[in-house]
């Protein structure tokens, strides 16, 4: 029975230089000190690695023992710890009463240390023969004039106490230690006392507890955590004595130890779901964040507020602008976290508090000092935005704060106030004349791009008076500034000198690059940087849509042609004609754009695409695509798509703020309280309300857990097979960032087996914790032996080894091969959702690409993305209705998020062929190997359906 109880393990040590037993021995049996330091030092390592040296002990004993040296002593209680005690049937080896002796004489010695470390030496022995004459010394320890050996001694009697016969040993232990409790004035030992009260006779804790309510508030704080430990323990066991402890918990509040106020607030919330309880830990909480300067703290905090938001989102809806006070904290992750749970609790009433706080924020990061001031003000622009969205009444007090931004050095803060402004001006007509004011004065000031591309198409698009539609042209005529862009070598040696612009464009960088459309296909681009190579004394007085032109941006172009034609063709359709130099003003920039897209001067000609568009602008202008149609396509089906677009992103929105309310919706059964009704029977407010939310528990139900255990029938593998000697089967449990595997084996011999170990080894980012020992198993019997893996990043890994045996009859011992356990990336990965934009940011910056061909037999392109998508975990960004309708092929982008912050991205695009099979390819994008390669593997074993 000894050997099927596992040890416990009490210290751990890293050793990989064996030592010879004559050499220690030889140490140990000389006279210098330092020799024997360093020679028991190597015997106890190698006892650890599971060297058994018996012939040493006896050396020990006559070398070591006599020993009046600290260190040496101190080592000597560490051998002795470490060494086996008993034999085979668990009697204690004689030998070992040879130490008793000398453990009376430590803990009587005149010197303090030696007495403290004995006595915690013996809190971690369990062989009651070597503790029960050491009884008399361990209990006159409690008297000793020192406070390390006092507590030390309350230390001993509660280890010794917690045998299987220490209640027979110390029958009187708990009386004892209350005296102790009752006149002792050292901290740490009044705090081990009480604990031991705790753990073994609680009724007198309580006692002792109660009769001391009004001086625990002036107690040290390491008892008061003993104290709230013990409040969590009586109620959780007796919840209607929560009560008595209400006052206790709410005096230790007001603490000025942070690890105590800490502690109430997580006790407060496990034992009561009161609102007054869980307002009290909310401010506790947030009084944390604001006072502590350690940025672990205040994050572990914001985890805890995240969970009482969930569970109780209308207390936390009034502590919101108590939360935001942690934005004052440089440390980005504090300001995301503080603001993603500061924008779920955001309701009618506290939404103008919250952009107000939001506008100061902003308004400080225009300081050039700060650190880290665009990421900050990019993640204040985005929550604004969402604020904006989810209230449109507040649009209007936002709008031009923020239209400050649009021409912003940060690309994603700029491009993120452009999209709120386009999504803007299409629900709320009412602030598009104001809106389009704001812009044309701050058109020339923006710099990047993409925002210049959706700037142009919300002033085509909105522009739909005259005197508005003007206004955009000369806007238009003043970024492009005066025409040619490049002169001809002809020209050139006419004048007196070549332009400025085209040698500062010959040296700017150049790449072809494919690009993500927002179906998520590919599409061939030129893609150049948003920082232009012009000369510094240029780029910031030269007109913004020149500059971009120049740097090779012929995309723009085409954006610039078409928002020309939108333009000229709505002014037709309300003045009845436009005036011809209008018009050719209009074609003669398109020319002019075509132009330098074919000079020799710039470092790549223009793309087809963007060539074939304003070759089409050009032909509308000039009248030859004239009729209705065309206009229908140019004036209204761009505008209707975008308020399809919109319409289904509130729609969908709206879909799962149902479902998420849904959660919550009582049953037409389920009881109804009314807490003016219930009987106050001399209660609290905190306890009325906590009985009253109890009630409404008890009328939910119980949680069904069938599926859970079936789920967990799935985490069993067989790792030998059914007709070999020893059978295995692992119970695979993952925890994030540790694996941990219970194996079962099974002796299924008629012999006993000896020196049985699992033997593990791992491939990939896994790490084995410790070596499994080695066990005796009977005839028929079975053993469960633990093994802990750690886990460092996403990746598939494998755990493969054998079982080694030695049994009676063979000479040689036995290896049983096992087979590979293979971890699975899906129980790293869950689904989460990002913006399109920072989706596309996300894919041009990530390096590693794993491209899967597709090869299934699915015949339907949905069906097979919906197999794609259960199979992999991730969610799908694309909207449905994007992929709604019967059509042969689809485009769709992926992702999911690992437990290590890891990004996996995924591009689908899938077409059916003639022969109905489906073809096409699977992209994976993130920033590392490992899970680029482990979900391509992934895809491949599960694409087949």
């Amino acid at each position: 029975m000894a050997q099927s109880v596992e040890r416990s393990c009490t210290m751990l040590v890293h050793f990989d230089k064996p030592a010879s037993a004559s050499e220690i021995k030889e140490a140990l049996e000389g006279n210098d000190p330092l020799a024997k330091v360093q020679a028991l030092q190597k015997a106890i390592m190698m006892l650890l690695n599971g060297e058994q040296i018996p012939a040493l002990f006896i050396t020990i004993i006559r070398y070591v023992l006599p020993s009046e040296d600290h260190t040496i002593q101190k080592l000597l209680l560490l051998y002795l710890e470490t060494i086996e005690k008993t034999d085979a049937n668990g009697k204690l080896l004689p030998e070992m009463i040879l130490i008793c002796q000398n453990l009376r004489n430590n803990l009587q010695h005149p010197n303090e240390y030696i007495r403290g470390v004995t006595l915690r030496f013996l809190c971690r022995i369990r062989e009651e023969e070597i503790l029960e004459p050491l009884i008399p010394s361990i209990l006159a320890c409690l008297e000793h004039r020192h406070s390390y050996v006092r507590r030390n001694a309350v230390l001993a009697i509660n280890a010794l106490y917690r045998l299987p016969r220490g209640e027979l040993l110390l029958q009187d232990a708990p009386e004892l230690i209350e005296k102790v409790l009752q006149t002792e004035q050292d901290l740490s030992t009044k705090r081990n006392a009480f604990q031991m009260l705790c753990n073994h006779a609680q009724s007198l804790a309580v006692n002792y507890l109660l009769s001391q309510v009004d001086n625990v508030a002036h107690w040290g704080d390491i008892l008061q955590m003993a104290v709230l430990e013990l409040i969590r323990k009586v109620c959780r066991a007796n919840p209607g004595e929560k009560g008595k402890y209400i006052k206790i918990i709410l005096a230790l509040l007001q603490s000025t130890s942070t690890a105590v106020v800490y502690e109430c607030a997580v006790t407060l919330v496990s034992l009561s779901n009161a609102p007054t309880a869980i307002t009290a830990a909310a401010n506790c909480y947030c009084q944390m964040l604001v006072s502590q300067s350690d940025n672990n703290v205040k994050l572990i905090v914001l985890d805890r507020l995240q969970e009482l938001k969930e569970r109780h989102r209308q207390v936390m809806q009034n502590m919101l602008m108590d939360m935001l006070r942690a934005l004052a904290t440089p440390n980005m992750d504090i300001r995301k976290k503080t603001l993603d749970i500061a924008l779920d609790l955001i309701n009618q009433h506290n939404i103008d508090e919250v952009v107000m706080v939001l506008k100061k924020e902003i308004m400080k990061t225009q300081n050039k000092e700060l650190e880290k001031a665009a990421e900050y003000r990019h993640l204040l622009v985005h929550a604004i935005h969402e604020c904006a969205a989810n209230f449109p009444d507040i649009a209007a007090n936002v709008i031009h704060l923020l239209m400050d931004f649009l021409g912003d050095t940060n690309s994603s803060s700029a491009l993120d106030v452009v999209f709120f402004v386009r999504e803007i001006m299409e629900t709320n007509p009412k602030l598009r004349p104001t809106i389009l004011t704001r812009l044309l004065d701050t058109f020339s000031q923006i710099r990047s791009s993409r925002v210049c591309s959706c700037a142009l198409w919300i002033l085509s698009e909105y522009c739909t008076n005259p005197q508005d539609i003007n206004a955009a042209l000369e806007v238009i005529r003043s970024g492009l500034g005066p025409l040619p862009f490049v002169k001809d070598k002809d020209e050139k040696e006419e004048g007196d000198e070549e332009p400025e612009e085209a040698p500062a464009r010959a040296s700017a960088p150049a790449s072809n690059r494919p690009a993500v459309l927002p179906d998520g296909s590919y599409a061939t681009q030129t893609a150049m940087a948003d920082t232009f190579s012009l000369p510094a004394s240029m780029s910031a007085s030269a007109p913004n849509l020149r500059t971009l032109l120049l740097s090779g941006d012929f995309f723009l172009g085409g954006v610039i042609a078409g928002s020309l034609t939108k333009l000229l063709l709505r002014l037709r359709k309300l003045q009845g004609q436009v005036p011809y130099k209008l018009t050719a003003e209009a074609m003669l920039f398109v020319a002019a754009i075509l132009r330098l897209g074919e000079s020799a001067q710039m470092a790549h000609p223009i793309d087809a695409d963007s060539q074939d568009r304003m070759v089409t602008c050009l032909e509308v202008l000039s009248g030859k695509l004239d009729g209705k149609d065309q206009e229908q396509v140019w004036l209204d089906a761009c505008n209707a798509s975008f308020a399809t677009m919109i319409k289904d992103k509130q729609s969908r929105e709206a879909e799962e703020a149902k479902a998420t309310d849904s959660k919550s919706v009582t049953q037409p059964d389920e009881l109804i309280d009314f807490i003016h009704l219930k009987s106050r029977r001399g209660l609290s407010q905190l306890e009325l309300e906590d009985e009253v939310a109890t009630d409404l528990q008890k009328a939910t139900g119980l949680v069904d857990t069938s599926a859970a255990n079936s789920a967990n029938l799935n985490r069993v593998l067989q790792l030998t097979g059914l007709a070999d000697p020893v059978y295995a089967e692992a119970y695979v449990t993952v925890h994030q960032y540790d694996i941990v595997l219970d194996v079962t084996v099974i002796n299924r011999t008629s012999e006993t087996l000896q020196n049985l170990c699992l033997e593990l080894a791992t491939m990939g980012d896994l790490k084995l914790v410790e070596r499994p020992q080695n066990y005796t198993l009977s005839p028929q019997s079975s053993k469960t032996i633990r093994a802990n893996i750690k886990v460092s990043s996403t990746e598939t890994g494998a755990i493969f080894g054998n079982i080694v045996y030695e049994s009676t009859g063979y000479a040689e011992r036995s290896v049983i091969v096992l087979n590979d356990i293979h971890i699975d990336i899906m129980d790293y990965i869950s689904p989460a959702s990002c913006p399109d934009v920072q989706f596309r940011s996300m894919w041009a910056e990530f390096e590693w690409e794993n491209k899967v061909a597709i090869n299934t037999t699915i015949p339907d392109v949905t069906d097979f993305l919906n197999h794609i998508v259960a199979s992999t975990n991730m969610k799908c960004l694309t909207p449905p209705s994007a992929l709604s309708g019967d059509c042969g092929f689809l485009a769709a982008n992926l992702y999911a998020k690992s437990v290590f912050g890891e990004d996996a991205l995924v591009n689908l695009s899938v077409e059916k062929g003639a022969d109905g099979k489906l073809s096409g390819y699977i992209r994976i994008r993130s920033k590392t190997q490992g899970i680029a390669l482990s979900l391509g593997d992934k895809l491949i074993l599960k694409q087949k359906g």
